[in-house]
Parts: structure tokens; sequence; C-alpha cells
């Protein structure tokens, strides 16, 4: 189950990637916000990520205007990997370097189109582990600091 949240500055495109992860058969969970009123993003992304966290879900997809805030917040979990994505290359490479299991978009920043090129590139890249691994576990070990 993939989680997913926004502000009211992405909630249309976070509302096409819903519809987009119906059409591939997969299941989410909608964190909101739920309509365009404003509202603040940690509110709503911070929830999501407390979930892929958990096991709750297995990654998540979170969204404001630049991406910016949402990542962050997301980041400040223990145990979250969110990386913040505008192009399929970076989308690739961050789940085969860095396992990854959130990802953030910025609606101002990307397309309905690019977002869900994106989206199905980081959902499909498996993470390749070896010398990467090694790398994640020194970067997740300073969340123990």
């Amino acid at each position: 189950m993939i989680a997913i949240a926004s502000d009211h500055g992405a909630y249309a495109l976070k509302e096409a990637v819903k519809q987009h992860l119906e059409a591939r058969g997969l299941t989410y969970k909608d964190f909101g916000t739920y309509g365009e009123a404003s509202c603040d993003y940690p509110d709503f992304v911070a929830p999501a990520a407390k979930a892929v966290a958990s096991g709750e879900c297995d990654r998540g997809i979170v969204l404001c205007t630049t991406g910016i805030g949402a990542s962050i917040t997301a980041n400040k979990v223990k145990g979250i990997r969110c990386a913040l994505l505008s192009d399929k290359m970076s989308a690739r490479l961050t789940r085969q370097h860095n396992d990854t299991n959130m990802m953030a978009l910025g609606a101002g920043v990307v397309g309905p189109m690019l977002a869900m090129e994106i989206v199905d590139t980081w959902l499909d890249t498996a993470f390749e582990g070896g010398r990467h691994q090694r790398r994640i576990d020194k970067v997740m070990a300073l969340e123990q600091e």
C-alpha cells in the first residue's frame, strides 16, 4: 500500500496520482488534504511518513507546490528516506542507490504527464543493494546520534 498526502497547492496533482495508481491496480491510503482550502503540509505529510516508517504502508508519495516542504517534513520522521524528484533519472537512481521509501513531487515544478512518468519509474525500480547498502546504513545510523 502506498501512503499519499499533499497540501492545497498540490491537491489536484495528488488526485491525478491517485487515479494513476488505481489504473495500475495499486492500493493507496490518502492522508489528505481533501480539498483546495489553504492548509499546512506537515499536518498531512507527517502522518503519511509515519505510516511508511511503521510499516503500515510500503512506500509513500507526498506533494506540495515545490515538493521541498513535503520532502523536508517526511525526512524528519525516523526511518524515512524521501527524495524530491523532478526527473526520471533521479527517480531511477534514488531507488537503485538510496532505496528511498518515499518520494516528493512539486506540483508547480512538474506537470501531470512528467509526474506520472516519475511515479512509474520510482515504483518500478528495485534497490540494487551491494555497496549501496553500506552507504544507506551509514546514513541511517545518523538517526541514532
